[in-house]
């Protein structure tokens, strides 16, 4: 007489399984992204890796595949993430300028708070998620109350977003070199000693401009492109095709 086998489940072996059946129950595409961001902004982008984000949602990497297909895949899922969908800045009580400068503090914020943000969106294959349409539409449409006609709006909206992302690649290099009061003292140093070669940048460090604080060269330079929409706004479109 045979001994018949047990029915007694094996919790540890029915979790080590379930991965090679099927996605794991309760884990979604969302989970996952938000545990590959998680990892970015402790250790930055080259640490999320399938293996390391399969590790930490509790699966196989085989079986992460079987919510992403690539690591593209997942990275375009935590840019969407990351960013978030648009608020409302259509408020009809503010000026469209004032709600386009609230709309570039805030879409600042995002690269401010994922460093990697800047790398991810820049090295990306996919076309934008739908929470990046969102605060796309969003930017678009403030444009367009402007007064500005669609190419215009369009033009404008690159030269917007060209200053955020040009602000927080500044921002990202010195950071990844010390704080701001270690990078300052090299480039005094610097210039004490060159100084006959870079005259203009030793007036500038000077002035101060260099320990001023990163929001008020981010400010400025907005509102230098913004007074510009307002300008060429209200001159006719004086451009002669070639």
């Amino acid at each position: 007489m045979t001994a018949k086998k047990s029915r007694t489940p094996n919790p540890a072996g029915e979790k080590q399984r379930t991965p090679n059946r099927g996605p794991k129950p309760g884990l979604s595409t969302l989970e996952i992204a938000r545990t590959a961001i998680q990892i970015a902004d402790r250790e930055g982008l080259d640490a999320v890796t399938m293996q390391r984000v399969a590790a930490e949602s509790g699966v196989t990497t085989m079986a992460l595949y079987r919510y992403f297909p690539g690591k593209s895949d997942l990275m375009a899922a935590m840019i969407d993430l990351a960013g978030g969908s648009a608020p409302v800045f259509a408020a009809p009580s503010m000026p469209w300028k004032e709600r386009l400068v609230e709309w570039a503090h805030r879409c600042a914020a995002i690269y401010q708070k994922h460093p990697w943000f800047l790398e991810a969106t820049t090295v990306r294959q996919s076309v934008m998620g739908p929470n990046e349409l969102s605060w796309m539409e969003a930017a678009l449409g403030l444009l367009t109350e402007a007064g500005l006609p669609p190419k215009e709006s369009y033009y404008a909206f690159l030269a917007i977003i060209g200053h955020i992302r040009g602000h927080a690649t500044f921002e990202g290099r010195k950071s990844n070199s010390g704080s701001r009061r270690l990078w300052v003292r090299e480039l005094s140093q610097l210039l004490r000693a060159e100084g006959a070669q870079y005259t203009v940048l030793k007036a500038m460090l000077d002035s101060g401009a260099f320990s001023e604080s990163p929001d008020e060269a981010f400010n400025y330079g907005l509102g230098c492109i913004l007074n510009g929409i307002v300008t060429a706004k209200s001159k006719p479109n004086t451009r002669t095709k070639k």
